[in-house]
């Protein structure tokens, strides 16, 4: 793939692996990989939960002003909600969910499976928050895919070299799929001041310039640079192939309000979110 010289090269600046603990229901256990006090750092990304569910784990329950992207790694997930929406994504599949204006649903692996998956929180911008809830099921067999000299890359939305999703996003988010073989090397480049992310989901891959190493479940932020300009980043296999989530986006650089599930910019947004939902306004 040609491409010109980026201004800034991305490297590893953290690595995050957590321990799992249990939930607050029986048959599940979760780790965060992203978590509320990183907001700033995180920005646009707010949460990023690894869980390992059975049924009943993730009852009906609310969200507003975020969209949700559950992605999962093993098994399936039922999915339902209040205005009568339901669905199924499988291993592979991925589903981006806006909650907007306020939705409540439930996801569960069928009765007598267990689940693994992730779900990531995309900050909505303030002018988005009270947006119509839309749901993406988003398919792996049916999303672009491009492959070269033992990279494939999956695009669940954005672009990569001249293949692009048409996952709708408020707020544009790069997410892509890569599967890279020994021998290979996946190459992207992309405005050097977005916030950016790589999850192994398989094996082992080395990135940049150093070959920073990162392991299967670890998550590595990249560098990022506080100028314009374009960013260029390397991830080849550890060994014989690696697989891997990344995802990138540019920072809101909003304020941020937490109550629960629900992510607004202000206490008093939270406390109205709080005060709809429980007069059904959701």
């Amino acid at each position: 793939m040609n491409t010109p010289k980026p201004t800034f090269v991305r490297e590893v600046a953290r690595i995050d692996d957590p321990e799992f603990l249990p939930g607050q229901a029986a048959g599940h256990s979760a780790r965060r990989l992203i978590d509320a006090p990183d907001a700033a750092f995180a920005d646009p990304f707010v949460l990023m939960a690894e869980d390992w569910t059975s049924q009943g784990a993730l009852a009906l329950h609310p969200h507003r002003g975020i969209e949700t992207v559950t992605y999962v790694i093993e098994g399936a997930i039922e999915h339902r909600d209040n205005a009568g929406y339901n669905g199924v994504i499988r291993a592979g599949d991925a589903q981006w969910m806006t909650a907007g204006r306020g939705i409540q649903h439930e996801e569960n692996p069928p009765a007598g499976t267990n689940a693994h998956t992730l779900q990531l929180w995309v900050n909505l911008p303030a002018a988005e928050k009270m947006s119509i809830p839309r749901y993406q099921d988003l398919v792996a067999s049916a999303l672009p895919v491009w492959n070269e000299g033992g990279v494939e890359v999956r695009i669940f939305s954005g672009a990569y070299a001249d293949r692009v999703s048409t996952t709708l996003n408020h707020h544009p988010v790069t997410m892509l799929e890569v599967q890279v073989e020994s021998g290979g090397a996946f190459q992207h480049w992309f405005a050097a001041t977005n916030n950016a992310f790589v999850y192994v989901l398989e094996g082992a891959v080395e990135i940049g310039p150093a070959d920073d190493p990162l392991e299967a479940s670890q998550l590595g932020w990249l560098t990022r640079s506080k100028e314009p300009g374009s960013s260029g980043l390397t991830i080849t296999a550890r060994g014989k192939a690696g697989r891997f989530l990344l995802l990138a986006a540019h920072p809101l650089r909003e304020p941020i309000a937490f109550g629960g599930p629900f992510v607004m910019n202000t206490q008093v947004e939270i406390q109205q979110a709080f005060a709809d939902f429980r007069a059904g306004r959701f």
